[in-house]
This record gives C-alpha cells, sequence and structure tokens, in this order.
C-alpha cells in the first residue's frame, strides 16, 4: 500500500487573495489561509513585508501596490527566512527595491540553512510556488539589525522590531507607531494552524504577550484575516497562544511516557484536534509541529534542517 502524500502536496485550489485598506499608508494581502503581505506606503515610497513565494506570484501583489500608487517600492522586510516568504524578492527590484531588510537571527538562518528550506518547502507545497522557475536563488538581506530600527518614509515613521523568538529565531514585526498598526508576520496568526517546524515553542508565548503589551489596534497576522480592531488582535495573540503551549505542552505529555513519534502525534492529536482541526492548513503543518514539539521536549532547542530527506523520513516514520 502506498503511503499518503503530504497534505500540502494534494493542496491544489487556488485560494482568493484580498487587498484590504488599513489606513491611508497601510494595506494587507491576504489569501485564506496562505501567507499574508503587508504593504507600507510613505510620502517617497513603498515598503513590502514579506515578498510571496516566487516572482512570478508577486506580480499579483505588485497589481495591487500599482492600483493605489506609483510610488517607487524601496524596501523589503523578510520577517523571517522561510522561503515561502522570500523568494518573490527579485520582483520588487524592477519596481526600484533598493534594500531588502532582515533581523540578524533571520539573516543567521538563511546562511545555516536557507538552501536546505528552499528545497523542503517548494517539494513540500507546489501550489505555493506557482512559478517556481522565476525565482533566481536565495533572497539575502542588504541589511541586518538587531533588535529595531527606524525607516522614515518621508514623514511617516515606520519601525522593525525583534521582539522575541516564536516562530523562528529571527521573526521581525513592522509596524506604523502613529497610526497604531502592525504586520506580524507568523509570530501570529488567525484561523490557521502555526506552522512551527523551526519554531522556539518555549519562548513563543512570553513574545506573544511582549507583543500583546504594545497595544495594536490593527494587526496582520502571518496566514488569516486581517485583525482590524484591539479585540480581534487580543483575540488572534490568544488563539495563537493556545495553538503553540496546547501543541508543546502534550508533546511533553508524549516524551514524558516515553512514546515513540508516531504515537506522540496520536497523543498530541487528541488534544489538538478538537480545538484546530477546522482551520486552515492545519493537516499540512501537523506532522511537522508535532516532530518540533517532540524535539523540542527532548532536549533538542536549536530546530534540526529541514531537507527533502528529511521531510520524507519524518512522513515515513508516521505512516509506519
Amino acid at each position: 500500500m502506498a503511503e499518503k502524500k503530504f497534505a500540502s502536496q494534494a493542496d491544489l485550489e487556488v485560494k482568493k487573495t484580498s487587498f484590504i485598506k488599513l489606513s491611508d499608508n497601510a494595506y494587507a494581502y491576504t489569501a485564506e489561509g496562505d501567507p499574508n503581505s503587508g504593504v507600507i506606503i510613505g510620502d517617497d515610497g513603498v515598503m513590502v513585508i514579506d515578498t510571496t513565494a516566487t516572482p512570478v506570484m508577486a506580480r499579483a501583489l505588485i497589481g495591487h501596490i500599482r492600483s493605489v500608487t506609483d510610488l517607487p517600492i524601496k524596501y523589503v522586510v523578510l520577517t523571517h527566512y522561510h522561503a515561502v516568504r522570500v523568494l518573490g524578492a527579485s520582483a520588487y527590484f524592477q519596481e526600484g527595491a533598493e534594500q531588502v531588510i532582515a533581523s540578524r537571527g533571520t539573516h543567521e538562518m538563511i546562511v545555516e540553512r536557507g538552501e536546505q528550506d528552499m528545497k523542503s518547502e517548494i517539494e513540500r507545497f507546489p501550489r505555493l510556488f506557482a512559478g517556481v522557475e522565476s525565482v533566481p536563488g536565495l533572497t539575502w538581506p542588504t541589511m541586518v539589525f538587531d533588535n529595531e530600527m527606524t525607516i522614515f518614509m518621508g514623514q511617516l515613521e515606520v519601525k522593525l522590531a525583534h521582539v522575541g523568538m516564536g516562530h523562528t529565531k529571527g521573526d521581525t514585526i513592522a509596524y506604523i507607531p502613529a497610526q497604531n498598526i502592525c504586520f506580524s508576520g507568523d509570530l501570529v496568526e488567525a484561523d490557521a494552524a502555526a506552522y512551527t517546524g523551526d519554531a522556539q515553542l518555549e519562548e513563543w508565548p512570553a513574545t506573544l504577550e511582549t507583543l500583546r503589551a504594545m497595544n495594536f489596534d490593527k494587526l496582520v497576522p502571518g496566514r488569516g484575516p486581517a485583525l482590524l480592531n484591539p479585540a480581534e488582535v487580543n483575540a488572534g495573540i490568544d488563539y495563537t497562544k493556545d495553538f503553540v503551549t496546547t501543541l508543546l505542552q502534550s508533546a511533553k505529555e508524549a516524551v514524558a511516557d516515553k512514546l515513540d513519534l508516531k504515537a506522540a502525534m496520536a497523543h498530541v492529536r487528541s488534544k489538538m484536534d478538537p480545538k484546530f482541526a477546522h482551520v486552515f492548513i492545519y493537516e499540512h503543518c501537523l506532522p511537522f509541529d508535532v516532530t518540533r514539539a517532540y524535539d523540542e521536549a527532548s532536549g533538542i532547542k536549536h530546530p534540526r534542517i529541514w531537507t527533502a530527506q528529511r521531510d520524507k523520513e519524518m512522513w515515513h516514520a508516521l505512516q509506519a
């Protein structure tokens, strides 16, 4: 009997995208559980937060940007290193992009595992990498910051910050202080599973509380709908915190009971399925989520690198 394929390999249904105005300067590009992007329009240029997965797919977002402004796209911000977020960057160079900005932790992850991650993700999720032949290679930051940096786009102040580890060790948020609007990347999800294959699960809840204390009025999560008022922002943070804490706690229970990975998956499902089985990409994420949570509960602090081969080995262990 043939093994089942990854849920993501069988997900071929194109998602409906939305370009939502948050303010005169900010827009959310969302896609029914596919990765979101953000757009900030300043006085003299545009910032794009997360690039989409390929230059071909980026053209759709650029079309939306061009429907509201002719200003050059000056800045590309990477909220983290995952291929699905960064490989579309080259499309923006043709639109005037001068800087690709990332945190120190994100740069370190690209150096350490960018190549393997790119191959793993492309094989894992073909629909999200439509036009993959247009990708010229890894996306490298031209500007790296440690904790925080400020960019003035004319009179408009934009801040980039690494407020803590969570989805990855280098997670970056972008926000407009004067308008209390935040783009969180995959630190926060809404109505979608959190992919935690490269996460720092122990630290993630505290990072979310740091984010909550910043009291944003609007927040664009990594996946799912834009959160358009403080109650929705808090609900998104609560949801994400519940997801990652339930995942890690149930993995710790499995490790304490000396369960193997397949039995650990069954135990985690017993806790997670009732709350989360209905959300976007849950089945796509769960094998990777459980594997990382099992590793972290076993004392593996720094996430192991995913390769196409490791993907297959993990999948085989869960199907055996």
